[in-house]
């Protein structure tokens, strides 16, 4: 059985009874790795008749996303992806009519209607604009799987109220549906679908056997032979075949192909990386300092230990590393080392950062002042931020993962556990969600069985604040204990200045709400965090505002006593 997406596509365009096909449309099915992290994308745009450059708008938005789209990170779903591209799109199409000459009557701007469908794995993925039409084969008829974004002001008058480039923001319509083999979809312009039922569409698609070319051209025909007046396109697309099943191949085929690196010793050569000592060891993995022999640099060789040969989540997690670290480019992650080099054994090659853990520098500074603790908090962040970017949750963030070279840097390590949304919809299903980092910095919505969003490792950034300024953790230990939502919402916050009364009641508001045990009370930022790190939030303001005699005692007096004066002279000015 085939372990790969696969379509059967036929499509075709005319400009029918106009002097200008104003439609585009194109496809692109990759042969390489982008056919599992990005899928096959098919798109159909319509110009508008109002518009004389509208034929520049539709192909430069169909032409757009099928390039941009395969340029973006593979660690993004397709929904980040698609929408990205398209509101940038939109933009441009925007800005297009603003500097021309239409900038007064968009209606004659660089404005189209688009759709899209974006095949990866076994799911279908549609974005919608305006009243180009996605349907989906259904016996003898079509489904419509879109809305037309069209305001009808008469029977026989109406116009878009949705469209690319029609306004500086975009509304996107988005639905994802499951996809099986022989589940057949058409798009289509509405000089084709206005003028040919649904019924004849189907039955043209179901005569036409495995000519969907042919198919195409003859829906054209028919609809121009029915006195379509408009350009008329459409797109068909067969699925064949889908994975047999939805693995991550991207993240383990290594792990399958590779063997396993032997235990190393001092002096051992692997790949060019010539073993100096070893670093650490576990149960896990054992990390070796190692020289590379053409530029002489040091670096630290990771190898899964023997133990993990037999457990096929754990080597998952091993080459999660390797991918993510291929791809994040941050001063405060770990590079992966020479990652174009050919592995000859599974082994994970990193630049070598020459300090201490986080988890031994608190055991050297035991009483950091504030101020170093922010500078330490804000560069963990921005680690966490370049994670975030990609789509990414670290999972496992913990004073051993943090690294302190010996300027002062804080670089992130240990990716094993990271959660990537775009590898993430290739599993067959979801995966039962369980924390994957040290239990007693996750997130307690992970305990119930929720996904780790970016909150979790907001979460886990907040109990190190904590931790760094207090030696302490905010529940204890009571966070991994939890298995129910009642235990979550009786977790109760230990103020920080319980255990340091120097630090300022505002800088203690803030790590409360960060590591709030719901994560929609948390920061809906990283930098709204580092940001009341450093100074008291409106919010903290209101809440703790001091009573007027506190703030100006002697303007307190003064206009107490000048009321008592002239509540005095009025009961004089009144006495009978």
């Amino acid at each position: 059985m085939t372990t790969q997406l696969s379509v059967t596509t036929g499509q075709h365009s005319d400009k029918g009874l106009k002097p200008l096909n104003q439609d585009f449309h194109g496809l692109v099915l990759p042969e390489n790795h982008q056919l599992r992290s990005k899928g096959i994308a098919v798109a159909i745009a319509d110009g508008i008749s109002s518009s004389n450059v509208s034929q520049i708008a539709s192909e430069s938005a169909v032409a757009g996303f099928l390039s941009d789209y395969y340029s973006t990170p593979d660690s993004w779903t397709v929904k980040q992806s698609a929408q990205r591209v398209l509101r940038a799109s939109n933009a441009w199409l925007h800005a297009q009519t603003r500097q021309s000459r239409y900038r007064y009557d968009q209606d004659r701007g660089y404005v189209c209607t688009l759709s899209v469908l974006v095949l990866k794995s076994a799911t279908a993925h549609l974005f919608h604009v305006g009243d180009a039409r996605v349907y989906r084969v259904q016996g003898d008829s079509l489904d419509q799987l879109t809305s037309d974004h069209r305001v009808w002001l008469s029977r026989d008058d109406s116009c878009l109220n949705r469209a690319m480039g029609l306004g500086q923001q975009l509304d996107i319509d988005y639905l994802a549906t499951p996809v099986w083999p022989g589940d057949t979809f058409v798009l289509a312009t509405d000089g084709v679908y206005e003028h040919l039922c649904e019924g004849d569409m189907a039955g043209i698609i179901r005569e036409s056997c495995n000519d969907l070319e042919n198919a195409a051209k003859q829906i054209v025909a028919a609809a121009l032979g029915n006195g379509s007046d408009d350009n008329l396109s459409v797109q068909i697309v067969r699925v064949d075949s889908i994975p047999a099943s939805k693995s991550n191949d991207e993240i383990t085929r290594n792990a399958h192909q590779l063997p396993f690196t032997p235990e190393l010793h001092s002096g051992h050569v692997v790949d060019g990386y010539r073993i100096q000592r070893p670093i650490h060891a576990s149960s896990r993995s054992h990390v070796y300092l190692a020289v590379d022999e053409a530029s002489s640099r040091q670096i630290a060789l990771k190898i899964p230990a023997m133990e993990m040969q037999q457990d096929p989540a754990a080597l998952e997690h091993f080459t999660t590393e390797q991918w993510v670290a291929q791809r994040i480019n941050s001063p405060h992650v770990v590079r992966a080392f020479a990652p174009e080099r050919q592995h000859s054994c599974l082994y994970l090659a990193t630049e070598y950062v020459q300090g201490i853990s986080l988890k031994q520098w608190l055991q050297d500074n035991p009483d950091p002042d504030l101020e170093t603790v922010r500078r330490l908090v804000e560069q963990i962040a921005r680690g966490l931020r370049a994670f975030h970017r990609l789509e990414m949750v670290h999972q496992d963030l913990k004073p051993e993962n943090i690294l302190i070279d010996n300027e002062g840097t804080v670089v992130l390590i240990d990716f094993g556990a990271t959660r990537i949304a775009g590898l993430q919809e290739l599993k067959e299903h979801d995966e039962p969600y369980w924390p994957r980092g040290a239990a007693l910095y996750s997130a307690p919505e992970t305990f119930l069985g929720e996904p780790a969003s970016w909150q979790a490792d907001q979460f886990s950034l907040g109990v190190i604040t904590y931790q760094l300024l207090t030696g302490q953790l905010p529940y204890g230990t009571r966070v991994p204990g939890i298995r129910n939502p009642n235990q979550l919402r009786r977790l109760s916050y230990h103020s920080a200045r319980l255990h340091r009364n120097d630090l300022p009641g505002w800088v203690d508001s803030a790590i409360a709400r960060a590591v709030n045990p719901e994560p929609h009370k948390r920061y809906q930022a990283l930098s709204e965090f580092l940001f009341d790190l450093r100074q008291p939030s409106r919010h903290w303001h209101q809440q703790h505002r001091k009573p007027l005699i506190e703030r100006h005692p002697v303007g307190f007096w003064q206009g107490l006593s000048a009321l008592l004066l002239f509540a005095l002279i009025l009961s004089f000015a009144y006495r009978p």
